[in-house]
């Protein structure tokens, strides 16, 4: 159910609403249990259980790191993010084959929120592009050669954009 083509955790976490440009978004968050199975597929380990309050702040902290990624935050925005990093983050464990990752919900925020400010705060912020497809909205981290990716996915969005724009040219309509 969810796709993980961000480039970095806290892009993905944003992509948790699917075109949000539209007036109808998609929100995939829309349980607790949708937030515990979220945190599982983006490998912070299935033990971390969201409650309601849980999906309260998950789904505040994807906003706040939306607006900073879209260049669209406040100060109060800033503060948020560096609050929810100010907790100890999660402990990996190196278990020989992988890495697993164990905590609680407030260190996987942290995390999270470590994630977005190292990206936000570091030199591939000008990297941050959202998706050129019409029908998506996703963040994701140019880290192309030319910086000059348009797509958050060739295989999905890159592709269709190019056959429709094929099809026009040769008068097949979209």
């Amino acid at each position: 159910m969810f796709t993980f083509l961000g480039g970095r955790p806290c892009l993905d976490l944003t992509t948790t609403v699917q075109v949000r440009h539209r007036e109808h978004p998609r929100e995939l968050l829309k349980t607790p249990a949708d937030g515990t199975r979220w945190l599982a597929e983006a490998g912070y380990g299935p033990a971390i259980a969201v409650d309601e309050d849980g999906l309260r702040r998950i789904v505040t902290l994807r906003e706040v790191v939306n607006r900073l990624c879209r260049q669209s935050g406040r100060d109060t925005d800033r503060a948020g993010m560096n609050a929810f990093a100010a907790r100890p983050p999660l402990v990996p464990h190196w278990t020989g084959a992988a890495v697993e990752y164990r905590g609680d919900l407030g260190q996987a925020l942290s995390t999270l929120a470590r994630d977005a400010i190292d990206l936000l705060a570091g030199p591939h912020a000008a990297r941050i592009r959202e998706c050129a497809h019409p029908d998506c909205s996703r963040l994701f981290l140019d880290a192309s050669h030319a910086g000059r990716r348009r797509w958050c996915d060739m295989t999905a969005c890159g592709t269709k954009v190019k056959s429709a724009g094929y099809r026009q040219r040769r008068g097949g309509g979209s």
